[in-house]
């Protein structure tokens, strides 16, 4: 139990400052970590924080990780599929993007285009937005199993 509880709490921290770096703006999200690639540290302080904030619910909220009931088996699912979609953010954007930086321009190709970074956004703001909404579903199902 109480490995969970570090995990929560990790998971927690990491999340509020990657948050926090990205909200200000912060400098260490342009800080390249190659002299000759354009590899942002910012790239790798989002994905963390785009894997802990499901990992949070996973480890915070015991019905999600063992479901007693079929609406928290669906949640669970879903709640799993979004840590996953969280640990592949870098690999699918990259594909998008054609760089690590995530760069978009004007040009016709899907890769690196138009189309390309309203999926990314897309995407980027979906593994923000579900967990959180299911949070919320949480929230509602243990308000109906009270009443």
């Amino acid at each position: 139990m109480k490995n969970r509880k570090l995990w929560f709490t990790i998971s927690i921290i990491v999340f509020i400052t990657a948050s926090i770096l990205l909200i200000t703006g912060s400098s260490l999200m342009t800080l390249s970590l190659s002299q000759k690639a354009n590899i942002p540290l910012g790239t790798f302080i989002t994905w963390l924080g785009m894997i802990s904030l499901p990992l949070s619910l996973y480890f915070g909220i015991g019905r999600l990780r063992e479901p007693v009931s079929t609406p928290y088996k669906y949640l669970s699912y879903f709640l799993k599929g979004l840590i996953a979609l969280g640990v592949l953010w870098v690999p699918i954007c990259f594909l998008l993007a054609g760089n690590i930086a995530f760069n978009f321009t004007e040009k016709a190709e899907f890769q690196g285009g138009q189309t390309a970074m309203r999926i990314f956004w897309y995407y980027s703001y979906a593994q923000v937005c579900a967990p959180l909404l299911l949070w919320v579903t949480h929230g509602i199902l243990r308000l109906f199993r009270r009443n």
